[in-house]
């Protein structure tokens, strides 16, 4: 029997890899490729071994040819800044797995992560193939640690852990913004001194370096610009408190929220500090009195590198590219519409995807018709080049609940 089980394990896995390798042909398609080659009409993109290995080919010796029909075929939609499956219904508590009081710099909330999640399935009709997830982590400064995770639905779909340091500033309930703020600036102030001395030491003595603690190499990564950090900051006045920490620790600064952030646009844009933004956000408060729907329009035009990211709640992931028609609606180009949910996403996490070139991942979708209006749906859909369903719990539901049947309404044989 043990024999048996093994033969089959063996045969499961030999029709996976045959299947993974099938080469793919995308053929007469409208390719957004989010590079310099911008749009291509009638275009041939070729999908092996779960990367793109092609573009226009002379020729194509495929094992499966789709004809696009002169449809739209994007880079995979890439969300950012949600608790996407670390929270399945957020009334229940125990279903959620983004937050921890105890929760500090080390917290990594990848380990709860469930590819199984109902909301990822939902999350893929919106033309999204990969997420970066942050947790909301406790009391603290630090929330924790950002991880990014395929849309597959598969048990191996974390792409990578650990791949942005979260801090959140600005506004409080108690307490002063000020001390936060002073906090990090301690805190980096005290890391750098200790790898200073830590490195004089070195020269002076052959004996081997004292191992830093978790939170101390996490830090550490920060001052090395080998990890991100990703900041909540709204006021204008945060903001340029974080630029003054990049420009004085060599930070990898990436800010989120900047709902004031036109008011120094400009200091941003000469830092080159990404900015991760919603784009229906149009009511002003305390911490942001320019914000309006024009605010993505007017924060790209001087020059800054702008991600959306969904305006609400994790469940909602679905609509990103919505919100991006919204910016499209207020005067965000359509080419940097997308290149905001796909390119840039992808640059600042590190992620080998966004783009239509050869060698990227292999993660497509192809839509009915402009990605941005409401009516359009996605046909097809590749991650890592294996096709995925959209159909998702909500359809399941639909088709229960409206079939034909002699039982009263909401119940089926």
């Amino acid at each position: 029997m043990k024999l048996f089980k093994t033969s089959l394990i063996a045969l499961a896995l030999a029709t996976a890899s045959s299947a993974s390798a099938d080469t793919i042909a995308i053929t007469n398609a409208k390719v957004h490729t989010v590079t310099e080659q911008g749009v291509l009409d009638n275009a041939t993109v070729v999908i092996e071994d779960g990367v793109i290995s092609a573009i226009n080919p002379d020729s194509v010796d495929a094992d499966t040819t789709i004809d696009a029909q002169g449809k739209n075929l994007t880079p995979g939609l890439i969300g950012s800044m949600n608790q996407l499956g670390l929270v399945e219904v957020s009334a229940v508590s125990r279903t959620r797995d983004a937050g921890e009081e105890k929760a500090d710099i080390t917290f990594d909330a990848s380990a709860a992560f469930n590819p199984y999640s109902t909301v990822i399935a939902y999350s893929r009709k919106g033309g999204i193939t990969t997420n970066v997830v942050v947790p909301y982590g406790g009391s603290k400064m630090f929330k924790g640690q950002a991880f990014v995770a395929d849309l597959s639905g598969d048990l191996d779909s974390i792409v990578s852990t650990n791949s942005a340091v979260i801090v959140d500033l600005g506004a409080k309930s108690k307490g002063s913004r000020a001390f936060e703020i002073q906090k990090l600036r301690h805190k980096l102030e005290d890391a750098q001194k200790a790898l200073a001395k830590a490195a004089e030491k070195a020269k002076d003595d052959k004996k081997s370096e004292k191992e830093p603690k978790r939170d101390e190499k996490i830090i550490n990564s920060l001052l090395s610009g080998e990890k991100p950090l990703i900041a909540y900051a709204e006021r204008a006045t945060d903001i340029m408190a974080l630029l003054a920490l990049k420009k004085d620790f060599e930070l990898d600064l990436v800010i989120s929220g900047a709902g004031d952030a036109l008011r120094v646009a400009e200091h941003i844009a000469t830092a080159q500090v990404p900015v991760i933004i919603g784009t229906i956000g149009n009511l002003p408060s305390f911490d942001a009195l320019h914000s309006s729907l024009e605010s993505a329009a007017k924060l790209i035009d001087a020059g800054v590198n702008v991600i959306f990211a969904q305006s609400g709640d994790t469940h909602n992931l679905y609509q990103l590219r919505f919100d991006a028609g919204v910016a499209v609606a207020n005067g965000v180009s359509k080419d940097n519409a997308l290149a905001a949910v796909t390119a840039n996403v992808a640059d600042v996490f590190n992620i080998n995807a966004g783009r239509i070139a050869v060698g990227k991942k292999a993660d497509l979708v192809l839509w009915s018709d402009d990605p941005f209006e409401l009516s359009t749906k996605v046909e097809k859909m590749w991650i890592d080049g294996v096709e995925k369903s959209t159909t998702s719990r909500h359809d399941a539901l639909r088709e229960r609940y409206t079939a034909e049947s002699e039982l009263p309404r909401a119940y089926t044989k």
